[in-house]
Formats: C-alpha cells, structure tokens, sequence
C-alpha cells in the first residue's frame, strides 16, 4: 500500500505532497515542496532551508483571478512575484535543510501570546498523543497581561476524564513551554465537520463562556 497525502487548498493546487508506503512511517505536516511551490518570508524573499525562518506557502500557475466581490482580499493573497502571480492561502511554514517543508498552519487562526506567535496545530498535536485525549482545538483567549492565553478545549475518549495539569505538563514535556496551554476546557465532542475542519471561532467562544471571561 502506497499513501499519498496531497497539500493543497482551494485557491491553490500543488503547494506539496507526503508519500508513505506500508512499514513505514509518516511524518505529520512535512511535505515536499511542490515544483511551482515557494515559501516566502515576511521580508519578501524565499525562506532559506534550516534557517527555521517563518513563511507563506505561495505557488504559481492555475491561479484563480480572485474572490468574488472581494478585492481586499484578492489583494492579500493573489500576488505577483519575480513576474509571475501566486496565491498565498494563508499557509504559514518552516524549511528544512533538505528542502522539505514544515506545515505549521494558517495564520488567521495563529495565536499571539505576549508577543510570541504559536500556531495551534504544534499545540493540538502534541495533546492528542495523549492516552486521555480523543481530540483538541487549541484557541486564544483575552489576557490582560499577555493579550492572548493558550487554551485547549478537549475531548476525552470515552470513560476517560482530562486533568489538566498532566496535559499541560505533557506539551511542556515536547514543546517550549510558552506554547503549552494556561487552561483546559473540556468539551463532549469537537463537533468536526465532515471534511474533519473545525470552527475555531465557535469554539473559542465556547472556551471564553466556559472559563467566565468577556
């Protein structure tokens, strides 16, 4: 058995591609680049690999002319680049040194906590290997010192309970420890779509209702 897990969105075809093959072993968000694929800084020009430098996923030729109606966010993802027009859905990673990239996620939905950008898929991740954890959504919720708190909202497997402590301790075991969460709210099912997409919105409401904040 051979997988093939395609990246792409739906303004953007070819962004990159992971192939796994029986007894072997997936690495989740790395992908190799596509051939019309690049990854632009914030500076403008391409990410140099291993440098851990962030950028957006751009990739040229069938682009589509825009979003209907929308000119001010045509003008934000479809731009030209050394002559040539690329979308940039929104899609923030990292290079390796072998020229493979680091899917870390969308930037509408990146976390921004005491000046520190943390994307919640890293932080979801690292939960969901946890034996207690079915699924999590992490979401940013209103702190007066760091403008933004980390919160999880997790659901258990079935007959399990979440204590919050282990799970914040368990990312702080991985990840840095800013990035680990401040709270954790559980909840009795994400309530994922059929694409598997969640509505960060809807449950980030949830978490600020369920821990009494504005």
């Amino acid at each position: 058995m051979m997988l093939i897990d395609a990246y792409g969105s739906s303004e953007a075809v070819g962004m990159g591609q992971s192939v796994s093959a029986a007894g072997g072993q997936g690495e989740t968000a790395r992908f190799t680049l596509g051939e019309r694929a690049r990854v632009i800084g914030e500076d403008g020009t391409d990410v140099t690999p291993g440098s851990g430098e962030r950028g957006r996923v751009a990739v040229k030729g069938y682009v589509p002319r825009g979003y209907y109606k929308d000119e001010e966010k045509t003008a934000e993802t479809f731009l030209e680049i050394d002559g040539d027009r690329f979308v940039l859905p929104g899609d923030w990673a990292t290079v390796e040194e072998d020229g493979t990239l680091t899917l870390l996620g969308r930037g509408s939905v990146c976390i921004n906590t005491g000046g520190e950008k943390v994307f919640p898929e890293e932080v979801e991740e690292i939960l969901k290997t946890h034996a207690t954890v079915d699924d999590a959504v992490v979401v940013g919720v209103p702190d007066d010192r760091f403008g933004e708190s980390i919160t999880a909202v997790v659901q258990a497997h079935a007959g399990e309970t979440t204590d919050e402590d282990q799970l914040i301790d368990h990312v702080k075991a991985t990840l840095a420890h800013y990035k680990a969460p401040k709270r954790i709210v559980p909840i009795d099912t994400i309530g994922r779509a059929p694409n598997a997409k969640v509505d960060y919105k809807r449950l980030r409401a949830y978490a600020v209702d369920q821990l009494g904040l504005d």
